[in-house]
């Protein structure tokens, strides 16, 4: 056998280079901690959009889409007998204006109130010309894509063209996406009450979200607007958070924080909702409010169809958490 081909062991530096056990587990250790540094690193810098940690609330998950707040009120009432897309404009330039909330290239999901088979009239779901005006100011202001979508309540396809937002969203150059099974995913959202639950994704998807809920009568939690029309981005067997349903508007409220809101209170409905159906039951009112502190909105909403703020369960828990407040100093007129 020649010298290139003596084995290692005859070599007299082979047994030098050759790690020692305790040296193949000192690098083994090593490894492991640099590989879970690494990941740890990686969770940290990897965000999901919208999903972060919130101090008051740090082991529920929260969708966050906020903006940081400028020199600006919290809420906004444009009051008028003018068109509503008119009204809706006031509102949100009196904000800072639809710039202040959406950039150039953003994906926006707006998510109105289209859970009924009923007409505008009927005041059940968000009247389609606020709407409308939504879906231009968020085109306006440069958001590459603009999804209008709800998971309604009654069949989807005929709530969404009869309640005249189908083809209002459409027309304005939104998308308008039925909900479809397809479109939800499990998450596990850790409210008090709320735990795991199919989660509508364009809801959550997007880059910014702007709620554009209307101001009406429920016979169950006395009032709806803002905060309880985020239980059209669950799907699954809703009713069965009646049981509970002011914790349960509490725990989504929690969960969603909205790039903005915009109030339909152009006409409301009185009594018999959520659905309603008559028209004696709904009143022209002529307002949108607009702003960035859901529980102030609500309570402002309430008011208005003649319900006391404080015997509206999900906004005392909703002050609680630290959500909003439910009188607001920053309320300006327009």
């Amino acid at each position: 056998m020649s010298q290139g081909d003596a084995e290692p062991a005859d070599d007299p530096t082979a047994m030098h280079l050759r790690p020692s056990r305790r040296e193949i587990v000192r690098q083994t250790l090593t490894g492991v901690a640099l590989a879970g540094a690494s990941l740890a690193l990686g969770r940290l810098l990897y965000r999901p959009p919208g999903l972060t940690g919130s101090a008051d609330v740090a082991h529920r998950q929260v969708r966050d889409f906020r903006v940081v707040d400028g020199p600006f009120p919290d809420l906004v009432v444009a009051k008028s007998s003018i068109d509503p897309a008119e009204l809706t404009r006031r509102a949100v330039t009196a904000l800072g204006g639809m710039s202040r909330f959406v950039s150039r290239g953003d994906i926006v999901a707006i998510k109105p109130n289209i859970g009924w088979d009923r007409t505008p009239a009927q005041a059940a779901n968000t009247n389609p010309l606020v709407v409308a005006e939504v879906v231009r100011l968020c085109l306006e202001a440069g958001a590459h894509r603009v999804v209008v979508t709800d998971a309604s309540c009654n069949e989807a396809r005929r709530s969404f063209q009869r309640s005249g937002i189908w083809q209002a969203a459409h027309a304005a150059g939104a998308d308008v996406l039925l909900p479809a099974e397809h479109r939800f995913r499990g998450m596990r959202i850790k409210g008090e009450l709320l735990d795991h639950w199919p989660v509508y994704k364009p809801l959550i998807e997007a880059d910014k979200l702007i709620n554009v809920p209307i101001a009406k009568h429920h016979n169950l939690s006395l009032y709806t607007g803002a905060m309880k029309n985020w239980y059209g981005v669950l799907g699954g067997r809703r009713n069965r958070l009646h049981q509970n349903i002011h914790l349960s508007v509490a725990d989504l409220a929690t969960f969603m924080r909205p790039t903005l809101t915009v109030l339909d209170a152009t006409r409301v409905l009185l009594r018999n909702g959520p659905q309603g159906g008559n028209l004696a039951d709904a009143r022209d009112l002529h307002q949108v409010v607009a702003g960035t502190d859901e529980v102030a909105i609500d309570s402002y909403g309430a008011t208005l169809i003649g319900v006391d703020p404080s015997r509206v369960g999900y906004l005392v828990l909703g002050e609680a958490r630290g959500l909003g407040h439910r009188s607001s100093s920053a309320l300006v007129e327009v």
